[in-house]
């Protein structure tokens, strides 16, 4: 965008037009659309790669998620009078480049452009497009079910968070979160024979994760749990609650070997590798945006990190980006110890349009940090949107509208035009 497509509506406050944020996504100009409604009001309907900062946590967000004060914000609201309030404290933090939408999200329905419900909804959208063009396989919650009870060669591997994975879970299921699982995949079912099923809460970690495995060669028979937890519960089938299985760790040579194929994905997917000297030139670049992420579990994390990476599970990063990494067309540095984690994550942001790195550098030359990254704290139950596929006391109409959605996101994205996606 330019100075000269803004309009000043006061001493302080610079508009933009729903044009002028299409054309931003389009050419790949770095901005950050903010919508600072509550997270429930932001998932009725929003504009494909808009993030979510409430105002009430600006304070408290707005540095961490934004990390260059020069960029671009737009915030906007629904008519609620919250986007100017949200300026002056955007403002406030140091920011010299804000700017609201100028009538807000009216604006964008009228112009015709797309509004998209829920929540990580372009990272969703993706998911339904690598379905839709790879045919990722899966199979019905009945069809799984009767594997189990036919005590046939399986191995469930639940690709959500360990805590999600802890509060409910597939029967026989173990916790394999998302970029852990072509680490790890081989190590579990050695067995070529045996059938890898993927599952996640509803369908997009479990897309992504079985995609992972086929894109990485795995000779096994991979499926996806179709629709997920939400689907089994939909079929009348009974979830376990409580589990603590994990994957075992790996030796050295299986960990080799997911690094070997890790990287060929990576490679396919455009993904550049950098070593110390290139870093330091992508943080000496001021004008760009650079979010760097250690992709590991937060137990490995915490344990010892390189200085300066923020935290953030693999899978969570391709599920979640918008929160993540709200600036769209900055760029993004992913690193782990061993390699296939950071690969794999990567291959999967570069499909998503982000111009994204590897860091491939000794870890045992440098002096890691240890403890938490220092994200803000969670936001507690204020404002929070209920998503039907977490927890045990979900609506099933609740839970088939959410699925009905999902499968209309295709078209959706054809019709938004802005995405940018590709699928290897």
């Amino acid at each position: 965008m330019t100075t000269e497509t803004l309009d000043r509506t006061s001493d302080r406050t610079l508009t933009a037009t729903p044009q002028d944020i299409r054309r931003a996504l389009l050419v790949g100009s770095e901005i950050a659309l903010i919508d600072v409604r509550e997270e429930h009001e932001f998932a009725q309907g929003h504009p494909l790669f808009a993030a979510q900062i409430p105002l009430r946590r600006i304070d408290e967000e707005a540095r961490w998620r934004i990390p260059r004060l020069d960029t671009p914000i737009i915030v906007y609201d629904d008519g609620e009078g919250l986007a100017r309030k949200a300026a002056v404290r955007f403002e406030g933090l140091g920011y010299t480049d804000v700017r609201e939408l100028e009538g807000g999200l009216n604006a964008w329905r009228e112009a015709g452009y797309e509004l998209f419900e829920d929540v990580n909804s372009y990272s969703k959208a993706f998911g339904e497009l690598v379905e839709h063009r790879r045919h990722t396989p899966s199979l019905a919650a009945e069809e799984v079910q009767a594997l189990i009870r036919e005590k046939a060669d399986i191995a469930i591997l639940d690709a959500r968070r360990y805590d999600e994975y802890n509060t409910m879970s597939i029967p026989t299921g173990t916790s394999v979160p998302g970029a852990e699982l072509v680490l790890r995949a081989r190590t579990i079912a050695p067995d070529p024979d045996t059938t890898i099923i993927v599952n996640c809460a509803g369908r997009t970690r479990s897309i992504i994760g079985t995609q992972s495995l086929v894109n990485a060669g795995l000779p096994n028979p991979i499926f996806a749990l179709r629709n997920g937890t939400i689907g089994w519960t939909l079929a009348g089938q009974e979830l376990e609650t409580g589990q603590t299985r994990v994957a075992p760790e790996v030796d050295n040579r299986s960990a080799e070997d997911a690094r070997a194929h890790a990287r060929d994905v990576a490679y396919r997917a455009g993904v550049k590798r950098i070593g110390w000297e290139e870093l330091e030139e992508l943080k000496a670049d001021k004008a760009r945006t650079l979010y760097l992420y250690d992709v590991r579990q937060p137990r490995e994390y915490e344990s010892g990190h390189l200085p300066g990476f923020r935290n953030a599970q693999g899978g969570q990063l391709v599920q979640e980006t918008d929160h993540n990494a709200p600036v769209r067309g900055a760029r993004i540095v992913v690193t782990d110890d061993i390699g296939p984690r950071a690969d794999m994550t990567a291959s999967w942001l570069a499909q998503l349009g982000w111009e994204v790195f590897v860091l491939d550098v000794d870890w045992s030359a440098v002096t890691l940090e240890k403890g938490p990254d220092g994200a803000p704290g969670p936001r507690g139950p204020e404002g929070r949107y209920k998503r039907p596929y977490e927890g045990t006391d979900n609506k099933a109409a609740a839970m088939q509208a959410y699925l009905d959605w999902e499968y209309g996101l295709v078209a959706q994205l054809e019709r938004d035009g802005t995405h940018g996606f590709f699928v290897i």
